[in-house]
């Protein structure tokens, strides 16, 4: 089975990888693990003329690296192999195409909660997700 866990460093994707851990023994086969973490680009205009992008480039690997540490060390704790994954994008667009790239059976990831109120006024990456991904999408509140 593989599996897709965007990972952004909260307290809400650190719970999916607490749940993931908790349901991976219960799985027939060793889950291929893909950790995912998304980064928003940063408007390029302005920045371009006073940042190359080499620098942005390893500014992107450096934030994603630390965004993922967390989930990387619970994972590795539990002894679970997984494989990292940086990219810059809209999230939910990101974390679906790259679940269809890689064939993934599920994604599990974390969502902060909020009523269907608050989701629709401020958007939510888990409900675009949900929407949009090309298999069964595991919600971690």
């Amino acid at each position: 089975m593989k599996i897709l866990l965007p990972a952004d460093g909260s307290p809400c994707s650190l719970r999916a990888v607490d749940q993931l851990i908790a349901h991976a023994a219960s799985l027939r086969d060793v889950p291929e693990i893909h950790v995912l973490n998304v980064h928003l680009p940063i408007p390029i205009g302005r920045v371009q003329a006073h940042v190359g992008k080499d620098t942005l480039l390893a500014y992107y690997l450096e934030e994603g690296r630390e965004h993922l540490l967390a989930a990387q060390e619970k994972l590795d704790k539990a002894g679970l192999v997984h494989t990292p994954h940086i990219h810059v994008g809209q999230p939910a667009e990101v974390i679906c195409k790259m679940a269809g790239e890689l064939g993934c059976d599920l994604i599990v990831m974390g969502t902060h909660g909020r009523s269907p109120v608050a989701g629709l006024v401020m958007g939510s990456v888990a409900t675009r997700v949900l929407h949009q991904a090309p298999c069964p999408v595991l919600l971690v509140k």
